[in-house]
């Protein structure tokens, strides 16, 4: 591993008398590309009321004229999600938001693709799934940009659609120039597409769900009539509706970590807003999950949706089906918000235990094939559950350092799922080969296909044959933000870092490094992958470290030594430990000398 300081350069002490910040501060943030005052504001002290209009997103207009008109006819009305953290929030936001809208004027459903029996998005099936069923709109979520011919198929049966999506637009390379192909639906609602003026095309699909929700309340508002006339009941419509605004955006904030989108420009405000939403949500079953998963109480923060809860949601469409996640978020009882939670976290118990089956053949796989001479790795494991190889890419990847792919047997074909390192556009590098997969999509870190069963080595050979990627760009880099002593690391110091967060993707917690001594060494926990430690700099400073891996590896590189001198990647963080806080610096990676 190459470790660079971050060259970010800037008047930091010209940014600290503006923005009431230390240097240290204003430096990391310019690491992050934080660097104008209009994006340093945004960052620092934006509001909810600093989120980008929704009507800047292209055929926003239309879709909204389409929900309203639709809602006053009585139409049938179907809402097609995915299986994964953001389909899912992106399905409830809309069902929520277009029953409120509706007000029981129309049938409004919810059809969440099954992983094994649909795949991916929509289909010619789910089609005349929603012909049979008398649907007369369809509007998807999370998907449907790639869905050219089922939506072609849906307006040749007479059926309106509309869009909502993030992922990129298809196109074909024709002498050097890409071709866009959109689908024939009446409205899409992409910030992907080319022509979208929106100011920022890194929204999950959560959150344009959430912005056409918004847009069609602000539409009944500025029309002095909400749909459902509701003011003859005695409601207060603008409270009702606020609060069901509410509750979308919790959900909107939890798709944006879940679906590991950068957490800059408004996706910062919607995570760092959202994130007391949702542990103040009003919503029974997302209520009753944080609770069996023992997280009453506690400050809610991206690790905990990435990492505890957002796989929960992903387990159900896994291992199950998908829409056990949207029968929790309706439930109408504590009781059945209790039991459908325990369910779905019973469920990611097992998927953990059969990832780690998976991973451990995976990397078995590698090893006996040689796989590493390749720049892409492409590993085919066919006894493993298709729903698992996204989840194995991610971890061979970061293994390897190497873009991975993880085949899996699906229904009459070989289905797959890739991860990415920040060199390599996944997604454009599979539509030099586009003409080998039966399907396909994805963005530049992570991508789905499917193929035929006996094209795996070709794949393989020609995903590697057209791959540009250098040693350099193979070689995992660790970025720090500066140099910093660690008796510098005071309560102040710790304040101030708080400023930045909430920490995620693209907002990364900051990593620091120092020379060291190491001593005083415990390794802990029942997998003994937690090493405790005393650090001193050469200045005479103490501070406790904390590090995360194979314990026993640690101990036999230190060989009891009373004193040892390393070099430390890391970040400092609070402890807290029955009611008691203390400061620690989490040790990303160290390296003996």
């Amino acid at each position: 591993m190459k470790w660079m300081l971050n060259p970010g350069r800037a008047d930091f002490e010209g940014m600290a008398k503006q923005y009431g910040i230390s240097q240290l501060i204003a430096k990391i943030m310019v690491n992050r590309g934080i660097d104008s005052p209009g994006k340093i504001e945004m960052f620092l002290h934006g509001t909810m009321d600093d989120l980008h209009s929704p009507m800047l997103l292209k055929d926003m207009d239309k879709a909204v004229a389409m929900l309203k008109s639709g809602i006053e006819e009585g139409k049938k009305i179907r809402i097609i999600g995915d299986y994964d953290i953001d389909g899912i929030c992106s399905a409830y936001i809309l069902q929520t938001g277009l029953n409120h809208a509706a007000q029981g004027k129309c049938d409004i459903d919810v059809r969440i693709p099954h992983r094994v029996r649909d795949g991916y998005g929509l289909n010619d099936h789910l089609i005349e799934e929603a012909i049979a069923d008398g649907v007369e709109l369809i509007i998807t979520c999370d998907n449907g940009i790639a869905a050219y011919d089922p939506i072609r198929h849906a307006k040749e049966s007479g059926l309106d659609v509309i869009i909502t999506d993030h992922h990129e637009v298809p196109y074909e390379e024709v002498d050097g120039n890409r071709h866009y192909i959109l689908p024939p639906a009446d409205a899409i609602v992409d910030p992907k597409q080319a022509d979208c003026t929106y100011p920022f095309d890194g929204i999950c699909g959560g959150v344009v769900a959430y912005k056409v929700i918004e847009s069609l309340c602000k539409e009944a508002a500025g029309t002095k009539k909400h749909m459902s006339d509701a003011n003859a009941t005695g409601k207060n419509v603008a409270a009702d509706t606020q609060a069901m605004l509410e509750e979308c955006f919790a959900f909107a904030a939890f798709a944006t970590v879940g679906d590991v989108m950068d957490l800059i420009d408004e996706n910062h405000i919607i995570v760092k807003y959202g994130l007391d939403k949702i542990k103040n949500c009003r919503n029974l079953g997302l209520s009753a999950l944080i609770s069996a998963c023992e997280l009453e109480g506690k400050k809610i923060s991206p690790y905990h949706i990435g990492f505890v809860l957002g796989p929960c949601f992903n387990a159900s469409g896994r291992l199950d089906d998908a829409y056990r996640v949207i029968d929790l978020l309706n439930a109408k009882s504590k009781d059945e918000a209790e039991r459908l939670a325990a369910e779905l976290k019973a469920l990611n118990q097992e998927r953990q235990d059969l990832t780690g089956i998976g991973e451990e053949a995976a990397y078995a796989q590698v090893e006996d094939m040689d796989l590493m001479k390749n720049r892409v790795l492409v590993v085919y494991l066919p006894g493993v559950h298709e729903s698992l190889a996204g989840i194995i890419a991610g971890r061979l990847c970061n293994k390897y350092y190497r873009p991975t792919f993880v085949l899996t047997d699906g229904e009459g074909c070989i289905k797959g799922s890739g991860r990415s390192i920040e060199a390599y556009h996944m997604y454009d590098e599979m539509t030099k080969i586009k003409d080998i997969f039966l399907k396909y999509g994805g963005h530049k870190l992570a991508a789905g296909l499917s193929i035929a069963s006996d094209r795996v080595d070709e794949f393989r050979s020609r995903i590697n044959e057209v791959c540009t990627l250098s040693e350099g760009d193979l070689e995992e880099k660790l970025i720090l933000d500066m140099h910093l002593h660690i008796g510098w690391v005071t309560d102040a110091f710790m304040d101030q870092l708080m400023l930045l967060e909430p920490y995620g993707n693209g907002n990364e917690r900051p990593v620091f490094a120092e020379r060291v001594y190491i001593s005083r060494l415990r390794v802990l926990g029942a997998n003994r992958n937690v090493v405790r430690m005393q650090i001193r700099n050469e200045d005479g400073s103490v501070a406790t470290g904390i590090y995360f891996g194979d314990g026993d590896a640690v101990m036999r590189e230190y060989q009891e030594s009373i004193e040892r001198k390393a070099r430390i990647a890391y970040s400092p963080e609070w402890n807290e430990y029955q009611g008691v806080r203390s400061l620690q610096m989490r040790i990303r990676y160290l390296e003996w000398y």
